[in-house]
């Protein structure tokens, strides 16, 4: 039976190893660490993607997808990566090299060092299944502790979106409402609950998601959004905005400010059994007008006060909403945006509408008409 030793040699007999000076040299190669989390955390070659040797057969392909992309495998000193190497031909790579001497010759040689954030051990346990997923790993998890998301409403749609997106560590999450909590809104609206009844919806749910994840940031604006405070509260730095407003005033003039302040906006709206989903980029493809020129007549568009709403659907859309923010927040997947997606919840049948942007919308369009903020109420009276 071969020794350790005896192993190491055949395998650096069977794979190719380059210096630091020629590995950098491979065109289009991915950088695979695959040291111990610990090893990595103290620093590592810059660009350079972080799969433990222990993970490598399962994850690697969720990292590279494409086998003829060049592979550089690195460990501390080369033998680890030497293995790796070896592995990742055996699983059809067609191009793959161990970094002699590995990152402790890199470093000896001066070569640049990243040294990493790292999440705190409390924070690795609560995202555990998060960093175990190759698309979001420490590194995603760290952008969404960054991320901003701002929600238009805490009702039926806020209420899944907020619970959510805290859960998944969104590090800061504004909330626009006006409105106190009443019975009625406890069919669907489940970050408050009878404990809240008679208190701002706002103050409602930042005290249920302080109780779910206290790395979270709650901005609250217990205000009513008009074109008078819109550009204050946007002003205040969001990433992403999760539209869950129930009225085409507000819809309006959120797309309007999203397009003029350059914010992708996830919108979302419920009706009985329906729902629906979208993401308006700005400058990258519809808005809310490209979708939808004019607003329908009041009587064709019931609120869900007025026509009703199954409890269940706010969740199902929420739910579909905050998907498409933690993607936009991650840069990871394909999104929305383009596509409206709509959902019957009486037949369980999701559809797909094309939306295209169109050359002439007045706000987004080639020549825009509108260019500051109108009547929305009267816009949408008319």
């Amino acid at each position: 039976m071969a020794t350790y030793r005896e192993l190491l040699a055949r395998t650096k007999t069977e794979i190719e190893e380059l210096d630091a000076r020629s590995a950098q040299d491979v065109a289009g190669a991915v950088w695979v660490d695959v040291r111990e989390t610990d090893e990595w955390q103290e620093g590592h070659i810059p660009g350079a993607v972080h799969v433990p040797r222990g993970n490598l057969e399962s994850r690697i392909e969720g990292v590279v997808a494409d086998k003829t992309t060049p592979v550089v495998a690195y460990c501390a000193a080369g033998n680890r990566s030497a293995f790796a190497a070896k592995t990742l031909a055996e699983l059809g790579y067609d191009t793959v090299f161990s970094l002699a001497g590995g990152f402790t010759d890199w470093k000896r040689n001066g070569n640049e060092v990243t040294m990493p954030r790292t999440l705190s051990p409390d924070k690795r346990t609560r995202y555990s299944r998060h960093l175990l997923i190759p698309e979001i790993g420490e590194e995603g998890q760290l952008k969404l502790l960054d991320a901003r998301v701002l929600l238009i409403g805490a009702g039926g749609l806020g209420s899944p979106a907020s619970l959510y997106l805290a859960a998944a560590g969104v590090g800061r999450i504004g909330i626009v409402d006006a409105d106190i909590v009443d019975e009625t809104n406890l069919q669907r609206q489940i970050v408050h609950s009878l404990e809240t009844l008679g208190v701002p919806k706002v103050d409602s749910a930042k005290r249920t998601i302080a109780a779910l994840n206290p790395d979270v940031d709650v901005v609250t604006y217990r205000e009513r959004l008009t074109s008078e405070n819109i550009d204050r509260i946007l002003d205040d730095g969001w990433d992403v905005i999760v539209d869950g407003a129930d009225n085409f005033p507000t819809r309006y003039l959120v797309n309007d400010a999203s397009v003029w302040h350059g914010i992708p906006v996830v919108h979302g709206s419920i009706y009985r059994f329906e729902g629906q989903v979208t993401v308006f980029k700005p400058h990258e493809g519809p808005c809310y007008r490209c979708l939808f020129p004019e607003p329908p007549p009041a009587d064709l568009a019931p609120s869900c006060a007025e026509g009703g709403v199954l409890g269940v659907l706010p969740g199902i859309v929420g739910s579909l909403q905050t998907s498409e923010a933690l993607k936009l927040v991650l840069g990871i997947g394909d999104s929305l945006a383009g596509r409206l997606l709509l959902f019957d919840a009486l037949t369980t049948e999701f559809s797909e509408v094309k939306i295209e942007r169109s050359p002439d919308c007045p706000v987004c369009g080639e020549h825009p008409t509108i260019t500051e903020y109108v009547d929305y109420v009267e816009f949408c009276a008319r």
